[in-house]
């Protein structure tokens, strides 16, 4: 933990100063930072690694913010302080994580709340519906969302998995019994997220839920079914909506437009190029040529100043953080630790997959963050709760005390 405050505190140093930020706060983020995993509950162990990974992730992110939005950042601080007060508040309450499961058609329910909340008073952006404004604050709900999918998914889940591994594939009344909640619940939220064309997020689900449905039953033709039913709703956004459309063109042939719809991927390029194996050093790349570099294009930017290796150091931190989650994952005593803590690691791990993938152009680019590093509050908040979560699972006492 020593030196996730060290760098927390080199990246305080780095951040802009104003005068509507007072001069004790990055005191109070290092101390708030040193009370996370040293308030667990007494006669407790945790992996203490995991708040140690979010904390060094949202230090080089507050530096990358820095360096491309040096206005946003200072938003980002005030992000990063409330989402460590959370982090602090919530670790000895999510000592009893497991009463969560009691709540599951709760979880969906806000889910699609939230849905239909967004569809009706959500701010367009780029073609896609993603943020809801209340006053001066901007959130965005899918980020809450996929967090309360993966919450009602292991509560179900927990509850029927050996039904549902031991019920024949051509059984379909049986498959219907136990497996319609969890269908219904996931392909509500999948129709509203074609609906509201943010099929980032769509994947995202689609891959959480695929990988927590094979954990519990092991079945593959469920996986395929769900991967089809996924991939016939993509074809129909593809084919429906101008805006998915476009980001198709544009991952097919950047140089077909490069003075309009690719002229932000064909600068992340040049930027990924530039900086070559070792980078071009931080300050002093030109990743502002990017726009919205410190949201979509984040890691193309990180990736000019710091090179390929900096570019792999990142993505090795993020790998360290699913091992992690997975390996809570495996050391859990019930099923229902066992599949929220997989479920918090590939909502996690894919979401890092899926944008870095699209900056790379291995996919079409989509509208989701990645954690920890781009600028935005309901990321950084949200991927706080997501460790605080994993950390709580992690809790072990010892043989003596049991």
């Amino acid at each position: 933990m020593a030196i996730a405050l060290l760098l927390a505190a080199a990246t305080l140093r780095l951040a802009p100063t104003d005068a509507l930020l007072p001069r004790w706060l990055p005191f109070a983020l290092a101390a708030l930072a040193l009370a996370w995993p040293a308030l667990r509950p007494a006669g407790v162990t945790r992996d203490d690694t995991l708040p140690a990974l979010a904390v060094v992730l949202s230090a080089i992110g507050l530096v990358t913010v820095v360096r491309l939005a040096p206005d946003d950042a200072q938003k980002q601080i005030v992000w990063l302080a409330l989402s460590l007060i959370l982090a602090v508040a919530l670790g000895p309450a999510f000592d009893r994580f497991r009463v969560l499961a009691g709540y599951k058609y709760i979880w969906i329910i806000a889910a699609i709340g939230l849905f239909v909340a967004l569809a009706l008073f959500g701010q367009e952006v780029g073609g896609a519906r993603l943020w809801i404004r209340l006053g001066p604050v901007q959130f965005e709900p899918v980020e809450v969302i996929k967090l309360l999918v993966v919450l009602f998914m292991a509560s179900y889940l927990a509850e029927t998995a050996d039904v549902i591994a031991h019920t024949r594939p051509w059984s379909l009344r049986a498959n219907a019994k136990y497996l319609g909640p969890l269908f219904l619940g996931w392909g509500v939220s999948m129709a509203i997220l074609v609906f509201e064309r943010d099929l980032g997020m769509a994947t995202l689900l689609l891959a959480t839920f695929v990988a927590m449905l094979y954990v519990a039953t092991r079945r593959i033709d469920l996986v395929v079914g769900a991967s089809a039913i996924f991939a016939a709703a993509a074809w129909l956004a593809a084919t429906h909506y101008h805006y998915v459309e476009s980001r198709i063109a544009v991952w097919r042939d950047p140089f077909h437009d490069p003075l309009g719809a690719g002229y932000q991927p064909l600068q992340s390029l040049f930027s990924l190029a530039a900086g070559g194996l070792f980078g071009t050093g931080y300050g002093l790349g030109r990743p502002d040529y990017i726009p919205d570099a410190s949201t979509d294009y984040v890691y193309a930017a990180f990736g000019e100043e710091w090179g390929a290796i900096g570019s792999l150091a990142l993505l090795v931190l993020f790998l360290a953080v699913v091992l992690r989650a997975l390996r809570v994952a495996g050391r859990a005593p019930d099923l229902y630790a066992k599949l929220l803590a997989t479920g918090l690691a590939a909502v996690f791990g894919f979401q890092v997959v899926i944008i870095v993938g699209g900056v790379l152009r291995l996919f079409p680019l989509t509208g989701i963050t990645l954690p920890f590093i781009s600028y935005g509050g309901s990321s950084l908040v949200t991927n706080f709760v997501l460790i605080a979560l994993v950390w709580a699972i992690s809790s072990e006492r010892p043989t003596r005390a049991r």
